[in-house]
């Protein structure tokens, strides 16, 4: 009978080495399991926290105590930013409408922006003082009120600023860039073509035109007419009106009070202690949430905002 041969050594190793492969694919997959399963509780974690941090899960008991509503203008006035009319208008119906505020407060720290935006603004403070008429909005000024910012701020029934505060600028610009000489220099030929004499309106690699200029200071000076009655109808009889005030000049707060461009010194706890008599303040500030800003940002590219500023810079109206 033969004996039994001993076993290839080439097949023990190819099966030695195909057990040690299908080991470590099991071993990876277990891995793999494991930081998925780490991950998505990760992941977990993370939107109950941001969840726990964007509800306030205290508004609803607080608001129904007596309290001064704060509203915050903050930065530039403008459609796409964060102190934009359709915020700062629901903000200020949303205080004026709760039946527990006993007094609106308005912290403005803005350089000013949009003649729109600001006028938006003021018509909305006018309407709901007409319709609230026992509750009080007060202005208070910290770092700068300026231009815009000063032009929301005249709606108000009273302005309170800081000593060093900027307070002012009661004028309207127009500002561009003119670049025919530069073209000129490197060769370039600008070639515009338009359907209407005046579409090119001051189209800043064109020479500018005289009739446009004077046309441009024309929308400025109705523009600026429009700030200064707005100012006036809301200061009033305190208003001490000088050759300057409607120059664009700033001054300080200290200046300001002198002027009466506004009525005392304060902050928002001394407006609200002190003046209003409601020492606890709510937040009414519409804010954009997380999703929202980030889709702002994804949406904002860089070339695109640089282009539309760079073209359209001849064109834009400001209030600072």
């Amino acid at each position: 009978m033969d004996s039994p041969q001993p076993p290839n050594q080439d097949s023990a190793w190819e099966r030695k080495t195909l057990e040690k492969l299908v080991f470590a694919a099991l071993d990876e997959q277990r891995a793999r399991r494991r930081w998925g399963i780490a991950f998505k509780a990760l992941g977990f974690v993370y939107l109950l926290v941001v969840l726990v941090a964007l509800v306030d899960w205290g508004a609803g008991a607080e608001h129904q105590e007596r309290h001064t509503a704060l509203i915050t203008l903050n930065g530039v006035i403008e459609a796409k930013g964060e102190s934009n009319a359709e915020n700062l208008v629901t903000a200020l119906s949303s205080a004026f409408e709760e039946k527990h505020v006993a007094g609106v407060i308005l912290r403005i720290n803005s350089p000013g922006g949009s003649p729109v935006q600001a006028g938006i603004i003021n018509d909305e403070i006018r309407r709901l003082r007409a319709k609230h008429p026992e509750k009080l909005l007060y202005a208070v000024v910290e770092d700068m009120c300026a231009s815009g910012g000063y032009y929301v701020a005249a709606a108000a029934d009273q302005i309170y600023v800081n000593k060093a505060s900027i307070v002012g600028s009661i004028g309207v610009l127009m500002d561009g860039f003119g670049f025919t000489g530069t073209m000129d220099k490197a060769g370039v030929e600008r070639r515009l073509l338009t359907a209407g004499e005046n579409k090119g309106f001051l189209d800043p690699f064109s020479p500018q035109a005289p009739q446009h200029k004077a046309h441009a200071q024309t929308l400025l000076n109705d523009i600026h007419q429009q700030f200064i009655d707005v100012v006036k109808a809301g200061r009033g009889n305190r208003l001490k009106e000088t050759p300057e005030m409607f120059s664009g000049l700033m001054w300080t707060g200290a200046q300001s009070v002198q002027l009466g461009l506004a009525d005392d010194f304060g902050s928002v706890d001394s407006v609200a202690r002190d003046v209003i008599k409601a020492e606890k303040v709510l937040d009414y500030s519409v804010k954009d949430n997380i999703a929202e800003r980030f889709a702002k940002r994804l949406g904002a590219s860089t070339f695109a905002g640089f282009w539309k500023g760079f073209s359209e810079s001849a064109l834009g109206v400001s209030l600072r």
